[in-house]
């Protein structure tokens, strides 16, 4: 059966390596948190586009730009913080999959945002997953 939107109450596989604690620990951690995690956004999204996309779903707290660590420009994701669960889950339900700069975003449950985590952890300095990708954004003149 197709899905229109995503379903809040499945938790991603994916298992953060810098969470210090137990699996059941995390897994607390992501249904109740108010930290949501977009990625397969473009180099060139710019804070305020966002904040006009996830806005619609809640007041947002903050919005924490992934770098790369290198040259400290964006890299193609970002943590947004909403003041409540409900708005994070609004997120995660709606904005999924919403064409953002030509480009479909992946919108997850993060444990929370700590310092450090905003900078991409690949090779070259931005995501892992970009060390393998070969349909990068056209360069914008």
């Amino acid at each position: 059966m197709a899905r229109l939107f995503k379903n809040p109450d499945q938790l991603s596989a994916y298992r953060d390596r810098r969470f210090q604690g137990s699996q059941e620990d995390f897994e607390f951690a992501l249904r109740t948190s108010v930290t949501v995690y977009v990625g397969n956004l473009s180099f060139y999204t710019t804070e305020e586009q966002i904040y006009e996309v996830f806005s619609r779903t809640g007041e947002i707290k903050k919005i924490i730009m992934g770098l790369d660590k290198n040259t400290k420009t964006p890299c193609g994701f970002c943590f947004i913080i909403y003041y409540t669960r409900e708005d994070a889950d609004d997120a995660v339900k709606y904005i999924s999959g919403t064409i953002l700069d030509d480009r479909p975003v992946r919108v997850d449950f993060d444990w929370g945002f700590q310092e450090g985590r905003q900078w991409g952890r690949g090779r070259s300095g931005g995501q892992v997953r970009d060390e393998y990708r070969t349909d990068y954004d056209p360069d914008i003149l």
